[in-house]
């Protein structure tokens, strides 16, 4: 309980720090920068071959942190990543399968600890998505294959991570600025990114008194191979031409956000949502 019985020294604006009873904590008595604690942490992040799931990898691994990239049936972009993490100087693993499978997802936490004995950072991004112009039109096996992959493979993987994550550790989710404005062509990828809203504000609640937290990530229109691959090439050259700034992002730009959220100076923020959507704001 802070004692404000001073409180009449500072009862005039500007106020002085030193007539405080209490300080501000303006910053952490630690040797090194800003991030310098990240080195020899590892990381899970699923999508990890290419698009954000890469480009985070990559910028983990410029501040030491190894990962293990987890992938569908992307072959040559895993080998690439993994190359390029070492060329960073940090170590890397690509674990092929499929996150739809609750087996598989608890084999990666498996693997990981085998591998490097511990998990801080679990990053669940990978996603698909298939447009339809009629909510008629989204079929029963879409429907199952859109949730599997971007919902119950996110719940199969936490669940599975939590197992070893400690004090400190946290979850960081990919939603969509599609869960917070909608798509009419992506009715069924929005309905997973707003679940996924709705899991990281739950999931940050019931881990709150472990101090482990979480937070998400919910990107605008970014140029990632999932662009090319859902869309015609009419709607692929006006990609992102609706945003502020009148373009779409790169994956580059969106990986600062999940470094910030792994930082252990970013104690202060659970439960909530970075948007990096080229302007977009969103109440």
């Amino acid at each position: 309980m802070k004692n404000y019985s001073q409180n009449s020294k500072i009862k005039k604006q500007p106020a002085e720090t030193s007539k405080m009873d209490e300080e501000p904590v303006a910053y952490e008595q630690k040797s090194g920068l800003l991030g310098s604690s990240l080195k020899g942490k590892v990381a899970i992040i699923t999508g990890g071959d290419s698009g954000i799931g890469q480009s985070v990898a990559f910028l983990y691994a410029q501040h030491g942190i190894n990962s293990v990239i987890v992938y569908y049936n992307e072959d040559e972009d895993a080998r690439h990543t993994v190359n390029q993490i070492h060329a960073f100087g940090a170590e890397a693993e690509a674990i092929k399968g499929d996150i739809r499978d609750k087996f598989f997802c608890t084999s990666i936490v498996e693997h990981t600890m085998n591998r490097f004995g511990r998990i801080d950072i679990l990053i669940n991004n990978a996603s698909v998505q298939y447009p339809q112009e009629d909510v008629q039109e989204i079929s029963e096996e879409q429907l199952m294959q859109t949730f599997s992959v971007n919902v119950f493979g996110m719940f199969y993987l936490t669940q599975a991570a939590l197992r070893h994550m400690k004090k400190g550790s946290c979850i960081i989710n990919t939603s969509s600025i599609t869960a917070f404005r909608g798509s009419e062509h992506l009715l069924d990828y929005a309905a997973t990114k707003a679940a996924i809203i709705g899991f990281t504000r739950s999931l940050a609640l019931q881990l709150s008194k472990k101090e482990i937290h979480v937070n998400a990530v919910a990107p605008g229109p970014i140029w990632t191979p999932l662009i090319p691959a859902s869309f015609s090439e009419d709607k692929v050259e006006e990609f992102g031409e609706d945003t502020l700034l009148g373009r779409e992002g790169q994956p580059y730009e969106v990986a600062p956000s999940y470094l910030f959220l792994a930082l252990e100076e970013n104690s202060y923020m659970t439960g909530q949502v970075l948007h990096p959507n080229g302007g977009e704001i969103v109440a």
